[in-house]
């Protein structure tokens, strides 16, 4: 039996790839266990490193650093989404005086790096404009310009991948081009990018920890602050697990969402064509 790729393995094949796969989670498990081993050898488990996160305050500075994160995060998330679908329709114009301009944009902040931009606007600005940013502007606008001109090319994607036939459709039945942009290409855009949207969402979540840099007052920022606490031991390595955790759980509660709101979309698109369908049919 052979699959239409590939062919399936034999029985040597599968005892091969079997050996393999066990080395390779050896090898695994002993890196893993090294690197526990050379934590536990330097004391980074014991209670002396992790008394500094017993304290209330310490954790209530921690509330506060992932509320700054989550803050600079929804700010910067709804920006680059409104960015993302402007840059993407200026994008899409049949006028190239119009479609140039946001194509450069588009590719300019997408080629420079987030930190870069957050160095620019933070240290760059005042010296030259005389501006004066606070760490929160320039993280913020930052993520923006580079969230939302990697969502434009998202946005872009998924209309361009849709039927030229939904277009002409539109057009033809007297609506503006706006109109078919906004109630028929976009919408089913949207549905089949939102994968790669949440995916990039994620990222601009995590890129908010860049923000220590420009001394923006976030989790990282704390971590190494309390890190660097010699009087407790210096506890680098706990500091770095403790932002870890915060990081990973408000990814997780991200993903979450946006699978809930996917299923929400799937539902109600089963709902309307169910609709659609019935009025078809004639009694």
């Amino acid at each position: 039996m052979t699959s239409v790729l590939y062919d399936a393995p034999g029985p040597k094949a599968r005892a091969r790839h079997l050996v393999f796969g066990a080395v390779s989670t050896i090898v695994i498990l002993a890196i893993i266990g090294f690197v526990i081993w050379r934590f536990a050898e330097t004391g980074q488990f014991t209670a002396a490193k992790w008394q500094i996160f017993s304290f209330p305050r310490v954790q209530q500075t921690l509330i506060q650093a992932a509320g700054a994160t989550l803050s600079a995060f929804g700010v910067a998330a709804a920006g680059s989404l409104v960015l993302g679908l402007v840059l993407a329709v200026g994008r899409l114009s049949d006028r190239p005086w119009v479609s140039r301009p946001f194509h450069w944009f588009t590719e300019l902040f997408r080629a420079i790096p987030v930190l870069i931009l957050m160095m620019m606007l933070y240290y760059g600005l005042p010296p030259a404009l005389g501006v004066r940013w606070p760490p929160y502007t320039a993280v913020v606008v930052a993520l923006i310009l580079y969230n939302g001109s990697v969502l434009a090319e998202v946005f872009r994607a998924g209309i361009e991948s849709l039927p030229k036939g939904q277009r002409e459709a539109g057009l033809a039945i007297g609506l503006r081009k706006s109109q078919v942009m906004a109630s028929i290409l976009l919408p089913q855009a949207v549905r089949a990018m939102l994968p790669v949207i949440i995916s990039q969402l994620v990222v601009t979540l995590k890129d908010t920890a860049l923000g220590f840099i420009v001394t923006y007052n976030e989790i990282l920022f704390q971590a190494k602050f309390f890190g660097s606490q010699v009087q407790y031991g210096t506890p680098i390595v706990p500091s770095a697990i403790v932002a870890g955790v915060l990081y990973v759980g408000m990814c997780l509660i991200l993903s979450g969402l946006a699978k809930l709101a996917e299923r929400q979309l799937r539902r109600s698109q089963k709902v309307s064509d169910f609709r659609a369908g019935r009025g078809l049919v004639r009694p």
